[in-house]
């Protein structure tokens, strides 16, 4: 994740949950969308990197790609290098004030980020000056107003409720993925495509571990000091909400989704 500097406000902080989550990241399950776009030798920018997983996959699919990726986390980066170092220089940054002169890169791109931002528009006008005539900027942003689940628990109407508050609060957008085209057209862009996919949790082992992320972020992340210092919930009523997970990933017939729009603008 990547913003104007002060990371305070990010909705899930960098607890080793959310990192662990961040570190499933591939292409095939979060940038299938812009392989069409990568090619070899390319010069390449990750904003918002986190660990550094999908950073990594992205330049097995562009062969000697010169691969830059920042993230506003230290903790993210130090991650990042640690684990992926060999094959993409990772540093703190700001993408409201790109560390490169303008029309540098071929491909810009930035996972779940722009709902992280106070003012994704600016992000986005920034990431296209630093984008070379024919290359792209690609963005792609779930919408937590969207997602969708069964069987019903009054734990996760209540997640759903205090994240949509706790990000509004912080002035930024959970239901990202539904004005990324308007965003981007509002940066600059003239020429863009949009296609929405979706993550879904349904099998045993899908459902566990997307219950068993949200019930440890809930109660250790940013998620959990957010809620609590904005007077939403209690740590007792937190507890019950992750409990509501558990026991929604308990039901054989249970299904989570999570809707992702992307956006790829054309410089």
């Amino acid at each position: 994740m990547a913003d104007s500097g002060d990371i305070s406000s990010y909705a899930h902080g960098h607890h080793e949950s959310v990192l662990r989550s961040h570190a499933s990241r591939t292409v095939d399950n979060s940038a299938r969308y812009l392989v069409e776009h990568l090619a070899p030798g390319q010069r390449i920018l990750d904003v918002g990197c986190g660990p550094g997983s999908l950073t990594a996959d992205l330049v097995a699919h562009a062969p000697g790609c010169e691969m830059h990726a920042i993230d506003a986390s230290a903790d993210a980066i130090a991650r990042a290098r640690a684990d992926h170092g060999a094959v993409a220089d990772f540093r703190t940054g700001d993408v409201y004030a790109l560390d490169a002169p303008d029309d540098h890169y071929n491909v810009v791109h930035a996972h779940q980020v722009l709902q992280h931002l106070d003012d994704p528009v600016a992000a986005l006008r920034e990431m296209r000056r630093v984008t070379a005539p024919g290359g792209v900027v690609a963005v792609r942003d779930a919408d937590y107003g969207a997602m969708t689940w069964a069987p019903d628990d009054a734990g996760l109407e209540e997640w759903m409720r205090i994240y949509q508050a706790t990000t509004a609060a912080n002035g930024h957008d959970a239901n990202a993925g539904r004005h990324l085209l308007g965003w981007v057209r509002s940066a600059g862009f003239e020429r863009a495509v949009t296609t929405a996919t979706a993550w879904c949790f349904a099998d045993p082992d899908g459902r566990r571990w997307w219950a068993e992320g949200w019930a440890d972020r809930i109660v250790q992340s940013g998620y959990r000091d957010h809620a609590v210092a904005q007077g939403l919930a209690t740590d007792d009523a937190l507890a019950e909400i992750a409990a509501g997970f558990r026991r929604w990933a308990e039901h054989d017939d249970a299904v989570f989704v999570v809707p992702h729009v992307e956006c790829v603008g054309f410089v």
